[in-house]
C-alpha cells in the first residue's frame, strides 16, 4: 500500500458506480503454510472473499521478481494459474505495471495486460466491458476480444500490436487524497504526492524515464491542495515529493511554500526523494530543512565522465560535489550515492572512480561543514545494471556473474573506510534481466520454479538461485539466452508493443553510447523521439 499508484488503481474502480474493487496481498510463507494446511483459499482484505470468487484479479507487476508470487496467489486463491485452464467460471486476470511492458514470460498467464497509464484504461475495462462473470452473457472468449479492443490492452489469445495508453491531463486525474490508512507497519506510511510524469532527462539505462514520455505535469494549486487534503485525511507526519527528478518541477520553490504553510506548523516533515545533483539549489535545501532533516540521495550512476556521458547522465563532478558542499555548510550530514556497476563500455578505471568520486564528497565535508563533531555518513550503494526493454540498452549484454562479483570486490577494496558500502546481489540482478528480456518460452520456466519452492524471490532469506537455474535447464532454456547482447536489428519478444519512442531513434542512441557521445536533454532540444511531445 505504499505504492501510490495502488491507491490510485484502487480510488479509481471504488469510484465506479456498480463496482467493488478489494485488496488481496501475498502471504508471508507460514501463513501460505497455515492456509493450505487448513485448506483455505488466500481471500480479500475487505470482505475475506476468496480470490477464485471475483469478477476480475488485477495484478501490478512492479519487479520481475515478484512473478512467481503472483502465480503463488492464483494457486492460493484457488484460480488456475494458467489463462487455457480457466473457463468462463473463472476471474479474467489482468496485469499491468512497468513489467507489463514485455508481457512475452508472463503470457501464459495473464488474460490481459495494460500497457502504460492505468487510469483512464482501468476505469473503460470496468465500465464498457462485459467482463463480470455472473452477470454477462458473455463467454470468456467474447471477454477477452473486447478488451483486445481497448486501447492501450494486450490480450495474449488475440496477440495485436498495442502501443500504451496516456494520461495527458494530471490535473484532472484521480488522485487518492483518501487513501486507506494502514492500521499495521508498511514500507512508507507517509502521502506520496506526484508532481509529474515522465523525464526531461534521457538517461539510456532508465526504463522509466523512456515509458513514461511525454513530461506531464499538475499545476501547483492542484498539488497544494491534493497534498494538504492527503494529510489532514491521513494524519501522516511526512509527505514526499515524487517524481523521476522531483527538482526538475518548474515551480517546485513555490510549491514548497504552499506546502510548508500547512506542514511547518503541525511539524509535518517534507521530503524530495528524487533530486538531481545539477537543479539542487540553497533556496531549495533551506524549504527542506524548515521541517525534519533527513538524508540526501544523489545518483550520479558512474564514477567517470567518460561513462556518464555513455549512459548519458550529463552530470558532472563540479555539479555532484557542489549539490553536496551546499548540503553539508547546511547541517546535512548523511549522503547516499546511488551508482550501478556493469554498464555498457565499463572499465576498471571507472569502477575505481566511484571510489575516488565518494572520497572527494567525504573531503568536501570536511571543507565545509559548519560542525565536525556530529561526524558524517557517505554511502556508496551500487546495484548490477540490468539491460531493461524499450530503453536504448535494451540489447546491451549483462556482466557475468563472476564479473559482476569482481567489480563489487574491486570496489570495495577501493573505498576508504569513512565510506559505508552497500551492494546488490549479483545473481538477483542476472535473474532481474533473464525475467525482463524473457520470450514467452520463460512460462514454463517461471511455473516450475514456484512448483520446486521459488516464492518471495525479492527477499535474500528466500532466494535460490539454483532453483531458477534448475527450472530453465529443464526446459532447455540457458541464462545466456536472455543475459546476452541481443541483434538490434532482429525482433524482440517485446517488438509488438510500442511505448511511442521510435525504435530507430533507441537504436541510433544505443550507437551514440558505444561511441561515448551524449545527448541534450528534453527540456534543452527535442531530441526527436518520436512520442511528439513538443517539448
Amino acid at each position: 500500500m505504499s505504492h501510490l499508484g495502488l491507491q490510485v488503481l484502487y480510488g479509481t474502480a471504488n469510484n465506479l458506480p456498480g463496482v467493488w474493487c478489494e485488496r488481496a496481498f501475498s502471504p508471508w510463507p507460514d501463513m501460505e503454510a497455515g492456509l493450505r494446511g487448513e485448506g483455505l483459499h488466500l481471500a480479500s482484505l475487505e470482505s475475506g472473499r476468496a480470490l477464485s470468487d471475483f469478477d476480475i484479479l488485477a495484478f501490478t507487476l512492479q519487479y520481475e521478481l515478484c512473478y512467481t508470487n503472483v502465480l503463488n496467489m492464483l494457486d492460493l486463491g484457488g484460480v488456475p494459474l494458467k489463462r487455457a485452464d480457466r473457463t468462463d467460471k473463472h476471474p479474467i486476470v489482468i496485469a499491468g505495471g512497468p513489467c507489463a511492458l514485455n508481457p512475452a514470460p508472463m503470457s501464459d498467464f495473464i488474460d490481459a495486460f495494460v500497457i502504460g497509464d492505468g487510469e483512464e484504461v482501468f476505469g473503460e475495462i470496468l465500465r464498457n466491458s462485459p467482463v463480470a462473470a455472473a452477470a454477462s452473457p458473455f463467454n470468456k472468449g467474447d471477454k477477452l476480444q473486447r478488451l483486445s479492443e481497448i486501447e492501450g490492452v494486450f490480450v495474449p489469445e488475440y496477440p495485436n500490436n498495442v502501443t500504451k495508453r496516456t494520461v495527458f491531463n494530471l490535473d484532472t486525474a484521480y488522485y487518492p487524497v483518501n487513501a486507506p490508512v494502514p492500521n499495521t507497519e508498511v514500507v512508507h506510511d507517509r502521502v506520496m504526492l506526484e508532481l509529474f510524469r515522465g523525464c526531461i532527462r534521457g538517461c539510456r539505462f532508465c526504463q522509466a524515464g523512456y515509458a513514461t514520455r511525454p513530461v506531464r505535469g499538475r499545476s501547483v494549486e492542484t498539488l497544494a491542495k491534493q497534498g494538504i487534503d492527503a494529510l489532514s485525511f491521513s494524519g501522516c507526519d511526512e509527505i514526499a515529493l515524487t517524481s523521476l527528478s522531483t527538482s526538475d518541477y518548474p515551480e517546485l520553490d513555490k510549491l514548497c511554500d504552499e506546502l510548508l504553510k500547512y506542514c511547518e506548523p503541525r511539524r509535518i516533515s517534507l521530503s524530495l526523494p528524487s533530486l538531481r545533483a545539477d537543479s539542487f539549489s540553497r533556496e531549495l535545501l533551506q524549504k527542506v530543512q524548515k521541517t525534519r532533516k533527513s538524508g540526501l540521495t544523489f545518483a550520479p550512476e558512474a564514477g567517470t565522465a567518460r561513462l556518464r556521458d555513455v549512459i548519458n547522465k550529463n552530470l558532472t563532478e563540479e555539479d555532484m560535489l557542489n549539490a553536496c558542499a551546499l548540503a553539508f555548510e547546511g547541517g546535512w550530514n548523511n549522503i547516499k550515492l546511488y551508482f550501478m556497476l556493469g554498464l555498457p563500455t565499463e572499465t576498471d578505471e571507472d569502477i575505481l572512480g566511484i571510489a575516488d568520486l565518494a572520497e572527494k564528497v567525504y573531503f568536501k565535508w570536511r571543507e565545509v561543514t559548519p560542525d565536525r563533531s556530529r561526524g558524517v555518513r557517505v554511502t556508496v550503494s551500487a546495484s548490477s545494471f540490468v539491460p531493461k526493454p524499450h530503453t536504448p540498452f535494451q540489447w546491451a549484454a549483462q556482466d557475468s556473474f563472476e564479473e559482476l562479483v569482481r567489480k563489487q570486490q574491486l570496489l570495495k577494496k577501493a573505498l576508504r573506510k569513512q565510506i559505508n558500502f552497500n551492494y546488490h546481489d549479483a545473481n538477483t540482478s542476472i535473474l532481474e534481466c533473464i525475467l525482463a528480456r524473457g520470450d514467452a518460452a520463460l512460462g514454463a520456466a517461471i511455473e516450475t520454479a514456484l512448483r520446486s519452492g521459488c516464492r518471495m524471490d525479492a527477499w535474500r532469506e528466500f532466494f535460490d538461485f539454483e532453483k531458477w537455474m534448475d527450472a530453465l535447464e529443464k526446459h532447455g532454456l540457458s541464462s545466456d539466452r536472455y543475459t546476452g547482447g541481443f541483434d538490434p536489428e532482429a525482433p524482440t519478444p517485446w517488438h509488438n508493443i510500442s511505448i511511442g519512442v521510435d525504435l530507430e531513434f533507441l537504436r541510433g542512441e544505443y550507437n551514440l553510447a558505444l561511441a561515448g557521445e551524449t545527448t541534450p536533454d528534453c527540456k534543452t532540444a527535442c531530441v526527436g523521439c518520436g512520442v511528439g511531445c513538443n517539448v
